[in-house]
């Protein structure tokens, strides 16, 4: 079937933006096909620096005809409701038809030619497109991201014509800015526009443009033994600025090296988009960087790398003031400034703020085995940073500067690794704060954003959570968690943010593996302790994929259903269930084994084996299966009816000691 391309070619499109706009383009370009009725074989876009394209395949020559069926007004409606019915569908009212006292129009639409549609969507895509900015040129009304250039439109090899603010579509686009003949070239379908893209030095595809960049990178390092400081980050932004990626290893001044490696690859990444270097024979960085060029230099890029060389030592000789000047200053004589430094208009300044981190690190400390005062001391220094010179440059250093200050001005190493930490993890691939200081004050420092917050009623609501309460919520459950911290939520936090916190830990156990029922059915308990809490759910997790698990589940909900039924009739018998002379043996059976499963469970709840508690109600599913197959619930005997109600009453209690089993969908 026939193919579709399109290329929308623009000056410089921001590397921040084009991931999301080939997103966009190819979600657009399926919106409006389907709508039309179109269900493509293939669909894939890219995004570069001067173009977005979008290969279609497997579109018919024409749109099959279809008939639309539209339901109108009630018969007898007002004149008004009728008139604009027929209005909207073009028909008059001897062509409607009548069904269960209601209007329907039935339209039959001839198929149009794909080409005709293909135009109509890509001047809506281009007229509608959702850049985060944009802008309009010469004496245009078009806003595009840049000014847009051409359009190539082909369908089946033959251009699409349409016209969109001047542009006219073709089959004409343009390679490399500087590198060849930079002619415009034609193309007839997507193998010759790719093919002829690299034979005029672009890389269409982001993926194989990283590939490009990272082989060449270590290559470089590998002839001069060195190795290449990876960043995903920093490799998606620059293969957004160049069409043609080639690396340039450049050589910086070693005198640069005193610094804090962190400041040395800030500064390169920020300001000039390089790769740092490292020597895999000693630790710290090596006096090396990595540039990726656009083009191919005569030279092998001696010119490219002594000229950015120059650029990255103007970068770094101001690093190297505000790291002098920083150090002269100590932390605690900076916290005067923070007062002056507002952290929510509602929530008082960042000083305000430290004074409550202070001391709820020291109450947390005893819970992840700190020193309080070490704790307090490092809350009380860890935002102190923000009003250094190197910090307000690169925001990004904040907690990770102030340890280094604190190490300067010869402060315990504790102290020290507790300011530097405080803000992790600030994602799902960092690490916790190793110590019990970091940890203290990390908890402090997340456990205040979201009281705060909360309790201005400032919560997340759908996708938005502009102060990233989500994110903090999981990274105290991250610390919680794998320090093993017993964190009485409730009581520091209220039942608000318990609510909040449990919703976050399904997502996290969910990501696991883990099913979101089984956290309601725990959390139902009214438990606030998160280690607890996961430890039951695994346990509940492992208990329910046995035959006992399920088998037993199935025996609640029975159970559980009479007791409603026979609730809404009035009041339960209380008391324990005996065995009385007369029983059948089922219900005898099932008495003895609740005596016996009751304490065990008890017990091993006591000392938190929740595996065990499970094992200990395994037991159960025997004897309930055996009742539920044997006895009749409702005896015509009160003594008889109100004894079996007790016991499954027992059961009840029993299993819902363990997790609330009515929350288990399964």
């Amino acid at each position: 079937m026939p193919q579709l391309l399109l290329e929308l070619f623009s000056e410089e499109i921001p590397a921040r933006m084009q991931a999301q706009a080939g997103r966009d383009l190819e979600r657009m370009a399926r919106e409006r096909l389907a709508e039309q009725g179109f269900l493509p074989e293939a669909m894939t876009a890219f995004a570069g620096p001067r173009r977005l394209t979008l290969v279609i395949e497997g579109l018919p020559e024409a749109q099959a005809d279809r008939v639309e069926e539209r339901k109108g007004p009630r018969v007898g409606a007002p004149d008004k409701a009728m008139e604009g019915f027929l209005r909207s569908t073009g028909l008059t009212q001897d062509q409607l038809v009548e069904q269960d006292g209601v209007w329907f129009a039935r339209i039959e639409r001839k198929g149009r030619p794909t080409p005709e549609i293909i135009a109509e969507m890509v001047e809506a895509i281009v007229r509608g497109f959702p850049w985060p900015k944009s802008m309009t040129w010469g004496r245009g009304t078009l806003r595009w991201v840049r000014p847009l250039k051409r359009i190539v439109c082909l369908f089946d090899g033959a251009v699409v014509p349409f016209s969109i603010d001047g542009i006219q579509s073709g089959d004409v686009t343009e390679g490399h800015r500087f590198m060849g003949e930079a002619k415009p070239f034609r193309v007839k379908d997507f193998d010759t526009y790719q093919a002829g893209l690299a034979a005029h030095f672009v890389v269409l595809d982001v993926e194989e443009r990283k590939a490009r960049i990272m082989d060449g990178a270590r290559t470089l390092c590998f002839a001069r033994n060195l190795e290449l400081v990876e960043d995903e980050g920093l490799l998606a932004e620059v293969a957004g600025l160049a069409e043609w990626p080639t690396p340039v290893l450049g050589d910086m001044d070693p005198a640069f090296l005193d610094l804090p490696p962190e400041v040395i690859r800030t500064s390169m990444r920020t300001h000039q988009k390089y790769f740092a270097v490292r020597d895999p024979s000693r630790e710290g960085l090596a006096p090396h960087f990595v540039t990726v060029a656009n083009v191919d230099a005569p030279d092998g890029g001696k010119v490219i790398a002594a000229g950015n060389a120059k650029v990255l030592s103007a970068r770094l000789s101001d690093a190297r003031f505000f790291w002098d000047e920083d150090r002269k200053v100590r932390l605690e004589d900076r916290l005067e400034k923070l007062k002056g430094v507002t952290f929510h208009a509602r929530l008082g300044s960042m000083f305000e703020r430290v004074e409550r981190i202070t001391t709820l690190a020291e109450r947390l400390a005893p819970l992840v085995a700190a020193d309080p005062r070490v704790a307090a001391q490092a809350a009380r220094l860890a935002k102190a940073d923000l009003v250094t010179g190197m910090v307000g440059e690169f925001p990004e250093l904040q907690g990770l500067m102030g340890g280094y200050y604190a190490r300067a001005e010869g402060l315990a190493p504790a102290v020290a690794d507790a300011v530097r930490d405080h803000y992790r993890p600030q994602g799902p691939a960092d690490a916790v704060p190793a110590t019990p200081a970091g940890k203290a004050v990390a908890l402090a420092d997340k456990l205040d954003t979201l009281i705060g917050f909360f309790s201005i009623d400032e919560k997340p609501t759908g996708s938005k959570d502009p102060y990233a309460l989500r994110r903090a919520a999981l990274g105290v459950i991250r610390i919680v968690l794998e320090g093993g911290v017993r964190l009485p939520l409730r009581e520091i936090a209220g039942d608000d943010l318990v609510a909040f916190f449990a919703d976050r830990l399904k997502v996290l156990l969910r990501e696991q593996g883990k099913r979101h029922d089984l956290v309601d059915a725990v959390f139902a308990l009214g438990d606030d302790d998160l280690v607890r809490i996961v430890a039951r759910v695994e346990a509940l997790d492992g208990f329910l994929t046995t035959d006992d698990g399920a088998n037993l589940l199935a025996g609640y909900k029975r159970a559980t259903n009479i007791l409603k039924a026979e609730e809404k009739k009035g009041p339960l018998p209380v008391g324990a269930a005996v065995a009385m002379s007369d029983a059948p043996a089922a219900e005898t059976a099932l008495v003895g084994a609740l005596q016996t499963v009751e304490p065990r469970v008890a017990e091993t709840l006591a000392r938190e084996d929740f595996v065990a508690a499970m094992q200990a109600l395994a037991a159960l599913r025997g004897p309930v299966d055996a009742f539920f197959e044997e006895v009749l619930v409702n005896s015509e005997v009160a003594a008889e009816r109100d004894n079996r109600l007790r016991l499954l009453t027992q059961v009840r209690d029993a299993m819902g000691r363990v997790a609330d089993f009515s929350q288990v969908t399964g």
